[in-house]
């Protein structure tokens, strides 16, 4: 235990109190900063991007300001060694590093990164809609000149890709990541060869067109059962389905194609995951790091949870296929629908249409591509053929425009190296899929529709500690050992392995 002198002893608390205050009000700013966001993606005529991008500068800077403030430093020095209790410690040393990290990042060029990412997003939905990656480009080089120049500012001796990654997910360390990559890679490709060559036969239980506010009613109810909280959030559609919010207002989106209501379903439930996870953070610690989510890869284990371990289940089809048939006038068998929602589709160039497995090769094109380019490795024209050419080589398909390439995702306009964490999210929703199965009946309680034990289960080991533990120390709490990959192919192996008669 720390010895402080009087003074110390005595300023310490006062300390505290102040640096409290201060996190809680940027966790303010930027929520609000969250809801502009929102409304650009989801209601904001077009007309209105300009000024959007300026409101969100504004923000921004402030929120930069007021973190970098010297009085911030100064209650930093103070409580080094001070004596505080295990939450307060967890305060402090959340508040410390996003100081450290921003202190040496000058204002004007994070007002000028946040309302070029703004503006990026109107130029990224026009370029998409023209299939036309030229239209994109200048921006998207903008755009990666200004991140680089920012992860100079934090460290300058280190690799930029890894200081953004650090951004999103700050106590998994990059190499363990592409360790994992490695692995799926070893696991995951050969595996696929085998199911292409499987003579299994599937079919298509839901032929045909169906309207927006078909499926839109369909996914209402469907996540209304899974337990979405209505008065703490809402369900509307965007460009690219994302969910956004605290634990008292974490609004989800989807989006709908004609004929693939099976896939609006599971895009509606994946965010749904995301939502479940903000609201199970806890009410009394709103504001501060004990009430936000612990990292962008544990975030992505909660949707994707909730996408493939419960959403993918037969025993999910055999409860909610009776509701679908009603929404859709159809007559499906729940076998046929579980098989449906199963299927492998390596020639699918979409990564958000992407089967469970190739999914992550999805990932890993898409990750290879940006480390290239921010490194300096691929200049952006070049991106089109390289995304391309990977494609090809892990996939064996080649889009047929650059909207089905490397403009199919939003996600470059709001920053870099965040892609590993949906497969980082994969891998340990298939850990947590374990360690709850030791305790609770997962799939008998799916089929017969009762959702409430599960969320309290991750409330219980994942939601309500929030910020308390480093990422490591999270999945430890949680399943009782190190993030590992282990699970995850064992769960692939085995259920598709059924699925396929191998």
């Amino acid at each position: 235990m720390a010895t402080n002198t009087p003074d110390e002893a005595a300023s310490a608390p006062d300390a505290y109190d102040a640096l409290e205050e201060r996190t809680k009000q940027l966790s303010y700013l930027g929520d609000a900063r969250g809801v502009l966001a929102w409304d650009q993606r989801v209601m904001m005529p077009a007309g209105g991007a300009p000024a959007r991008g300026k409101q969100l500068s504004a923000l921004s800077t402030v929120h930069h300001d007021r973190l970098t403030d010297d009085e911030v430093g100064e209650w930093l020095d103070e409580l080094a060694d001070a004596d505080l209790g295990d939450d307060q410690r967890a305060v402090v040393r959340e508040l410390r590093r996003q100081y450290e990290r921003s202190d040496s990042v000058p204002s004007d060029l994070v007002a000028e990164l946040t309302e070029t990412q703004s503006d990026a997003q109107q130029v990224w939905e026009d370029a998409k809609a023209d299939a036309d990656f030229s239209q994109f480009a200048p921006t998207l080089e903008d755009l990666r000149d200004l991140h680089v120049e920012r992860a100079e500012h934090i460290d300058a001796d280190a690799d930029p890709y890894r200081v953004m990654f650090e951004d999103g997910e700050p106590y998994l360390p990059l190499e363990r990541v592409e360790e994992i990559f490695d692995t799926l890679r070893a696991e995951l490709v050969p595996l696929v060869e085998d199911l292409k060559a499987s003579d299994a036969e599937f079919s298509s239980p839901y032929e045909g067109e169906y309207d927006d506010d078909t499926q839109m009613a369909l996914c209402r109810e469907l996540v209304d059962r899974l337990g979405y909280d209505w008065d703490r959030g809402r369900l509307d559609t965007a460009p690219h389905p994302f969910m956004v919010g605290p634990q008292f207002d974490a609004r989800i989106t989807t989006r709908f194609a004609a004929d693939d209501p099976l896939g609006a379903v599971m895009s509606t439930v994946h965010e749904f995951g995301h939502a479940s996870y903000q609201h199970g953070l806890p009410d009394d610690q709103y504001g501060l790091p004990l009430g936000q989510s612990r990292s962008s890869g544990v975030h992505e284990s909660q949707s994707r949870f909730w996408e493939n371990h419960v959403g993918r289940t037969e025993a999910f089809w055999e409860y909610a296929t009776p509701v679908v048939n009603e929404h859709l006038d159809g007559d499906a068998d729940p076998r046929a629908v579980y098989e449906a929602v199963n299927r492998i589709y390596p020639e699918n160039k979409i990564r958000v249409e992407a089967d469970e497995l190739t999914y992550h090769m999805h990932i890993i094109l898409r990750s290879d591509v940006e480390k290239a380019f921010v490194g300096g490795e691929l200049d952006v024209d070049e991106i089109p053929g390289r995304w391309n050419d990977l494609m090809d080589e892990y996939l064996g398909v080649r889009p047929d425009d650059d909207a089905e390439g490397c403009l199919q995702d939003i996600h470059w306009t709001g920053g870099f190296a965040s892609f590993q964490n949906y497969t980082v999210g994969s891998v340990l929703a298939a850990q947590l899929d374990a360690a709850m199965r030791e305790d609770l009946d997962v799939d008998g309680l799916v089929r017969e529709g009762e959702f409430d034990p599960i969320r309290e289960w991750l409330t219980e080991h994942v939601h309500r500690h929030g910020q308390r533990y480093t990422t490591d120390e999270l999945i430890e709490v949680a399943t009782g050992e190190p993030l590992t990959a282990d699970y995850f192919v064992a769960y692939a192996r085995e259920k598709f392995g059924d699925l396929y008669d191998l």
